[in-house]
């Protein structure tokens, strides 16, 4: 029996297959030994093989299909250990605060990064917009302003106030998609404006540290009632990029890699080379110092919490 992995607790996995059923099963020890270095060598999205334990009513997981993308992170601990977060996406949807708690510029840019690197289409969502102030608004326009203009769409919503959200809800119509985000930007809050029935748990932020609370302890997949799939996922608070080589860092960053052919050594790093393209549109304003910040800071492999 063939079907498709819709949540992922660590050491079981839930499978639907075609007909509607699900099942759950557990991983046939060879997975572990084919040369995967991740902690989950099965992830949401994943089609996989099983077979049906007699008289059990579970499964085993005996072969996982080949997949068309995945999106990976690296924990920055001193495990350093890498994770599949979902498999065989549409799309990534990534929520962003401004404040409570804050999502940085560096980390939309290792997100960012990371989708481009494995050939995700990516947008970003700003959510709690009925907390901006004006000064906020200010903020927020500049956000997006730097991300709109290298070609990555962005909403503004208030999942609390159901602001907008239908607009997140026609980008997602017939695909699946992922929604990352930090705990307490409000993931499980945005699925359950779109899709109300789900009545997924959510919970404040917590006033000590102003870090959101993990409510999505492991990962999960939900159909949508106008098509499509959503993965909801833990919350992330630090984001390690994985698997890119230094000298292809810059292809992922599209307003650099539109200058690569411009420079004078077809090596270029971009960081003090002469006649570098990359350097000469950072200066000129053309591209954002904040996103050439994220450039060296993921080609120096200094990795961010923030």
């Amino acid at each position: 029996m063939d079907g498709l992995i819709t949540k992922s607790t660590g050491s079981w996995y839930q499978v639907l297959t075609n007909d509607g059923q699900k099942y759950d099963c557990r991983i046939k020890g060879i997975f572990r030994t084919k040369g995967i270095t991740t902690t989950n060598p099965i992830a949401v999205g994943d089609t996989v093989d099983f077979e049906l334990e007699p008289e059990q009513g579970t499964g085993v997981i005996t072969k996982l299909h080949p997949r068309k993308n995945y999106i990976i992170r690296k924990s920055i601990n001193l495990s350093k250990q890498a994770q599949i977060i979902a498999a065989n996406l549409d799309q990534a949807i990534l929520v962003v605060t401004l404040a409570s708690p804050r999502t940085s510029l560096g980390f939309i840019d290792r997100f960012l990064v990371t989708a481009e690197a494995y050939d995700i289409p990516a947008s970003l969502v700003f959510n709690k917009l009925d907390l901006f102030s004006d000064e906020g608004l200010e903020i927020l326009a500049d956000y997006k302003a730097i991300y709109e203009n290298i070609g990555y769409p962005c909403y503004e919503v208030s999942a609390l106030n159901g602001t907008n959200v239908e607009q997140v809800s026609a980008i997602i119509k017939g695909k699946m998609t992922l929604f990352s985000g930090h705990s307490g930007v409000g993931k499980s809050s945005l699925i359950n404006a779109l899709v109300p029935e789900l009545k997924l748990r959510t919970t404040e932020i917590s006033e000590w540290h102003d870090k959101g609370v993990h409510t999505t302890t492991f990962a999960e997949m939900f159909e949508l009632p106008q098509g499509g799939y959503i993965i909801d996922t833990p919350g992330i608070r630090e984001l390690g990029v994985i698997d890119i080589e230094k000298n292809e860092l810059s292809h992922f960053f599209p307003e650099m890699r539109a200058l690569l052919n411009q420079c004078r050594f077809n090596s270029c790093r971009h960081i003090n080379e002469p006649g570098c393209a990359v350097i000469k549109a950072v200066e000129e304003g053309e591209i954002e110092l904040s996103r050439y910040e994220s450039y060296l800071s993921i080609y120096n492999g200094n990795d961010t919490r923030a």
